[in-house]
């Protein structure tokens, strides 16, 4: 009886989906919508993998009904919190065997190609897990609002920041935070105005259904701040005082979590995530072999994950 093993990469813009063999030989590839567990208690995200398991079983040639030998590993977004794995895990599935982890550790698994360990995602987003003598060490990815140090939606927003109190003389400015002020829309006020991301005269409903605007104070999306990284690095390379300033944060909240890995034993810390792998020579250059390169992408790492649970049954 053929086995074989289904991994997901769920993203909060889209959903890969891939079919394995039992040797992990990829049969097909398909990508559907968003999957943040967090999203409409996790509906779109059922959806998306639902779909793509159908998509990659046609594009693989393979008969869904070989779903029932099929073990299946997810890696979410949106699955930091352990009620809401638990909850997407026990949805009804047609997989043999069904493990719902949170994203960190399809790209723990992938970086390492399922070794021990530890990885940072330094990308819009932010995290860190490890993997040391068997027991796992996570730390960080807590969203934007509260966490995400390393990100490059935590620099965007520093950056924003810093640039407005250039303009306003507290701080002193560079050819950076003029171009970031340009931007932005010119001076603060266009700052202040792109900020927001909700129109402030629209009239909005508060939970208690009474008319205010305090959801337009949410902002902008950390997508939006982590747009600003390719600027920061057009002068970051022309050793622009303020992106160099910057640099000297993003390497502080970096040497935080070296520090954190090197406490519990971990021997190498893979980096993934576009702003990582950006930094990665003067990661190099300021941790040695420390940091490494992830050996294969995190979808990859969910397949791993299928067969290292399910290896048994």
């Amino acid at each position: 009886m053929p086995r074989y093993y289904l991994g997901v990469d769920g993203g909060g813009t889209n959903c890969r989906v891939r079919l394995a063999d039992e040797n992990l030989v990829t049969l097909a590839e398909v990508k559907n919508g968003r999957s943040n567990l967090q999203i409409d208690a996790g509906d779109p995200a059922y959806k998306a993998i639902s779909d793509g398991t159908r998509d990659v079983f046609k594009a693989a040639g393979v008969d869904f009904a070989e779903t029932a030998n099929t073990y299946a590993c997810f890696g979410m977004a949106g699955g930091r919190m352990d009620t809401a794995r638990a909850e997407f895990a026990a949805r009804p599935w047609p997989f043999a065997g069904v493990k719902v982890y949170d994203d960190i550790d399809i790209a723990h698994a992938g970086a390492l190609g399922g070794g021990e360990g530890g990885v940072v995602i330094i990308g819009t987003g932010s995290a860190a897990m490890s993997i040391v003598n068997g027991t796992r060490y996570q730390a960080g990815g807590w969203g934007f609002h509260i966490g995400d140090q390393m990100s490059g939606a935590i620099l965007g927003r520093e950056l924003a920041r810093y640039t407005v109190e250039a303009e306003d003389g507290l701080a002193e400015g560079s050819p950076l935070t003029k171009a970031v002020a340009n931007a932005l829309g010119g001076d603060n006020q266009g700052i202040m105005t792109w900020s927001f991301a909700t129109a402030m005269d629209l009239k909005l409903l508060s939970d208690d259904g009474s008319e205010g605007c305090d959801d337009a104070l949410i902002g902008r999306a950390p997508g939006e701040y982590g747009k600003l990284m390719p600027l920061w690095f057009d002068y970051l390379e022309q050793n622009d005082p303020v992106a160099l300033k910057l640099l000297d944060v993003q390497m502080g909240y970096i040497d935080t979590y070296v520090r954190w890995f090197k406490s519990h034993g971990a021997e190498v810390m893979a980096i993934v995530g576009g702003l990582g792998q950006r930094l990665f020579p003067r990661l190099t250059e300021r941790y040695g072999n420390f940091v490494a390169l992830p050996q294969f992408e995190p979808l990859h790492g969910a397949v791993i994950l299928a067969k290292q649970n399910f290896a048994s049954n």
